[in-house]
């Protein structure tokens, strides 16, 4: 039994015992309707029937709604975490992790409290929870850290602040689910369901008050659109015509350019456009895929990288053609049978690309080798549905509840030093920032997953794998990490086809 420490809307904190029961929080999540009213909640993972690695346009089959189920590995089983060829063969911390044991389980479904913390954190292993902000109000699918910040965004259209593992204001959107925020200077941008980005203004004053103060694409947008024809494009899906640059489908996620100057969205309208911040002007919608855009992630090099549900991910180069911007397609680097479900590349360095994808395989490109292949991550049971980078780390959050801890040497090879498990629903978002315990000889992070469990979770996590020195009975534990069981999820009836 472990104690852990809540605190109250009004600051206050309280002990509570948690008996390490199963929730039944997910239960409700995976089997009510009512959990998914709303159209665009989902994602798009369409399997089609054959890869080829070489590059060039395909046209995935329809997706059968009552035959495939979505947060599927692939038809061929689950990953066999034995494999030699694993990472996990060679962490150690891997040696010292009990198969007969479960992994430790969340709590279950608490009192309505704003908060909860570890009681203890000083005694916190070097890749442990550290504490939970729970507000039981919606599932969680977008996090942002900027500063002393943490910004939270659910299917409750609310967009929560968070300081110090405090709520620290909210703002809403009333409009769509919140599907991704992105910070800037003084501004904080949100993408939503509805197919709109909204922005919101930071007080100088207060860092708490955030006023919306533009919808993308603005007013001024439609009344110049409606006067030419030309601005207007074909809606195949309801059969209308939409204003071209207005995504007419759920927006995946959004992107700053490194000098803050230019604002991208990816939506699942199979597109990406490209906004100028200081007007919020639409400079360009490219038609960048034959299904919707999952992830897109920009580089420092003036290079965009989009995965899409169409199994590839492709590379586009950007040219600044005086206030304006231009992009051009450069090369397709994966085509696979599977959905290419997260991105996410190194900063600052840029040194490396990580691709994440529905049969639970990261894989990676070297970028100072001409995006040459460096090799796949296989540590997870289901889809890769998020992912991030800290220094040396990379994080993979997964369909099948675990956070996987990745370190990359200097060689470029890849170590799982840790699963971090807790959730009991898919882990949807990570967000990560610096600790301030941090020293030049050991990296710490805070890292922040956010879930279809409702909650964010914070986990402290160092750079210093388990040494064997330190791993007790090391011939009594099995190689293997295990894993809670991750139900699956299918696309049924009212759910829709593209929902999970």
């Amino acid at each position: 039994m472990m104690s852990i420490m809540r605190s109250t809307s009004k600051g206050r904190r309280i002990f509570t015992e948690d008996n390490n029961k199963r929730g039944q929080k997910f239960d409700r999540l995976k089997n009510s309707e009512r959990d998914f009213e709303v159209e665009e909640d989902k994602l798009i993972i369409h399997r089609r029937r054959h890869s080829d690695a070489s590059a060039g346009p395909t046209s995935p089959p329809r997706f059968d709604v009552d035959t495939d189920p979505l947060m599927v590995l692939d038809t061929a089983g689950p990953y066999d975490l034995s494999n030699t060829n694993s990472p996990y063969s060679r962490s150690p911390w891997s040696r010292h992790m009990n198969s007969s044991s479960p992994p430790p389980r969340a709590a279950p479904p608490s009192p309505p409290h704003h908060h909860s913390h570890s009681a203890d954190e000083s005694n916190a292993s070097p890749n442990a929870l550290i504490g939970s902000l729970i507000r039981e109000e919606g599932h969680i699918y977008s996090l942002a850290v900027a500063g002393e910040l943490l910004y939270t965004g659910s299917d409750s259209k609310n967009i929560r602040v968070w300081k110090d593992r405090q709520e620290f204001s909210t703002f809403k959107a009333n409009y769509g689910l919140v599907k991704a925020i992105v910070v800037g200077e003084d501004k904080v941008f949100t993408g939503h369901n509805d197919g709109k980005i909204r922005v919101w203004k930071v007080s100088a004053k207060n860092g708490g008050i955030h006023k919306r103060i533009d919808t993308i694409p603005t007013l001024k947008d439609y009344l110049k659109g409606s006067m030419n024809p030309k601005n207007f494009a074909d809606d195949q899906r309801r059969s209308r015509k939409v204003l071209w640059s207005k995504h007419y489908d759920a927006i995946s996620c959004l992107g700053l350019s490194d000098d803050g100057g230019f604002l991208y969205s990816a939506s699942w309208d199979k597109t990406f456009k490209v906004w100028r911040v200081s007007d919020f002007k639409c400079l360009e919608s490219i038609n960048a895929h034959d299904d919707a855009v999952n992830s897109l992630v920009v580089s420092l090099d003036g290079l965009v990288f989009t995965g899409s549900a169409d199994g590839t991910m492709k590379v586009w180069r950007r040219e600044l053609q005086g206030k304006g911007t231009k992009h051009f397609f450069s090369q397709t680097l994966l085509k696979q049978e599977c959905a290419v479900t997260a991105l996410a590349v190194n900063f600052p360095e840029v040194t490396f690309l990580y691709a994440g994808s529905s049969d639970g395989i990261v894989n990676f490109w070297d970028t100072e080798k001409s995006l040459s292949h460096g090799g796949d991550l296989k540590g997870h049971k289901l889809a890769v549905l998020c992912l991030a980078t800290a220094g040396n780390l990379v994080f993979s959050g997964s369909a099948d509840m675990g956070i996987c801890v990745w370190k990359r040497s200097e060689e470029a090879e890849h170590t799982c030093l840790s699963v971090l498990t807790g959730h009991t629903g898919p882990v949807k978002c990570l967000a990560v920032e610096k600790d301030p315990e941090s020293t030049s000889t050991e990296q710490r992070w805070i890292v922040y997953s956010g879930s279809l469990d409702k909650s964010v979770k914070a986990w402290k996590v160092s750079d210093q794998a388990p040494t064997m020195a330190n791993n007790k009975d090391d011939e009594q534990h099995n190689s293997k990490p295990t894993f809670n069981k991750a139900p699956s999820y299918s696309s049924r009836g009212k759910m829709g086809s593209r929902r999970y």
